[in-house]
């Protein structure tokens, strides 16, 4: 917390931001600004949401502050920035960015709000290191709907590929470096995106869809029919990665392929060992690389998923109930600080090999011990009572408030 003090113009709500991450550390079963105050030990939820909507701090410099936290931790010479978005169900028409679109979180097209990351992947562990809200052209078109959000003048619409080229620009501009990138097949369909990382000495292996065109010594393919073409010979089987239940073996073949620009440009191709299902991959780099680097960039794009698990899971991403932008900027920021406690932590436990009848610590179980041994929440019981109190008066109030704006609408 010491490394953000000077994010903010007084004390109290950098105070107030250090009990905010505890709470989102916490074991609550819900974390939105009700019930981390009460754990917190504070009266009512009045000081968090003054934190989330008008308190005087820099959100986009915290963020910074957690990307450079990150890196130093986690610094990896091998490390991989992975892009990817989540999507969290919401109700209602009114919170930002909110419309019926499809979010892998629910597997179908739903009511939601979608976010896209940048994740740090190396071996040392992954954390979010920045964020940017999608927002849908039905948000852009509308000025007095983006206003209300929030939302700053003329914020123009701006494709997921586009917010994912300006977070791995503001990487690098702050001097930090990395070899490689990789994303799934939203961002390796994009022209633009490709050839910026190329502009900027940026490795990739993006995934594309099975009708990308890709152009070889003999003609124009479909990288499924250019796949079909490949020689039982030719496939290997490597690992992409640990997995909770050991190595993700896979079949893997590269082609090289002879499309115009610099560097070595490649087809990698996935092969499902046991449904025989392909995946694919493009492949940009400066000097020609062995198939098990590409194939361990490549795997580095599940970390994105388990960043996602970890960060919804243990620090609340997702259970923000705030509606306008400034206050979504907030919450996932801090929420990316907690996570990122938890992944350094590990990191440095990893550090000290374990008794041998027991496994490293895990991020669950440092949230754990953390909550458990060093802090103390408050939970005597006149708390609990005066908590009680303060909620049913509050319900009181909005029922009343109800059945006047009904009696209102009838006469």
């Amino acid at each position: 917390m010491a490394r953000i003090a000077e994010r903010f113009a007084r004390v109290e709500p950098r105070w107030r931001a250090g009990r905010l991450v505890l709470g989102l550390l916490s074991d609550l079963p819900r974390k939105n600004c009700w019930t981390i105050a009460e754990w917190v030990g504070e009266a009512n939820p009045h000081g968090m949401q003054h934190l989330l909507c008008r308190a005087s701090w820099d959100a986009d410099a915290v963020r910074d502050d957690v990307r450079d936290y990150v890196v130093e931790h986690l610094h990896d010479e091998e490390a991989v920035l992975v892009v990817d978005e989540t999507g969290d169900v919401k109700k209602g028409i009114h919170t930002v960015g909110v419309q019926r679109q499809y979010t892998g979180t629910a597997g179908r097209i739903e009511n939601s709000q979608v976010a896209v990351y940048l994740v740090y992947a190396g071996t040392r562990g992954h954390a979010a290191v920045d964020r940017e809200l999608y927002v849908p052209r039905s948000w852009t078109r509308d000025p007095d709907r983006c206003r209300a959000a929030g939302l700053g003048e003329g914020t123009a619409f701006a494709t997921k590929p586009e917010l994912a080229t300006r977070m791995i620009t503001r990487f690098l501009d702050a001097g930090h470096r990395v070899g490689w990138v990789t994303g799934d097949e939203v961002y390796g369909g994009n022209p633009k995106l490709r050839s910026t990382l190329e502009e900027r000495g940026l490795e990739y292996v993006l995934a594309v869809a099975c009708s990308a065109e890709v152009t070889t010594n003999a003609r124009i393919f479909r990288a499924d029919a250019l796949a079909a073409k490949v020689p039982k010979r030719a496939w290997q089987k490597l690992s992409a990665g640990a997995g909770a239940k050991g190595n993700r073996f896979y079949d893997w073949a590269v082609i090289d392929l002879a499309e115009p620009g610099p560097g070595h440009r490649q087809l990698l191709i996935r092969r499902n060992r046991r449904t025989g299902e392909l995946a694919y991959y493009r492949c940009h780099s400066t000097r020609q690389f062995p198939l098990t680097t590409l194939v361990r960039v490549a795997g580095s794009r599940w970390r994105v998923e388990e960043t996602f698990q970890t960060e919804k899971g243990l620090a609340g991403l997702d259970e923000h109930q705030l509606r306008r932008y400034p206050s979504w900027s907030r919450w996932v920021t801090l929420a990316m600080l907690a996570h990122a406690f938890l992944a350094v932590v590990r990191a440095d436990e990893h550090t000290r090999p374990p008794p041998d009848d027991l496994i490293p610590l895990t991020c669950n179980e440092i949230q754990h011990l953390f909550i458990t041994l060093v802090v103390q929440p408050l939970s005597d019981a006149a708390h609990r009572l005066s908590w009680s109190a303060w909620r049913r008066r509050h319900q009181a109030q909005a029922r009343t408030s109800h059945y006047r704006r009904q009696a209102a609408a009838q006469t």
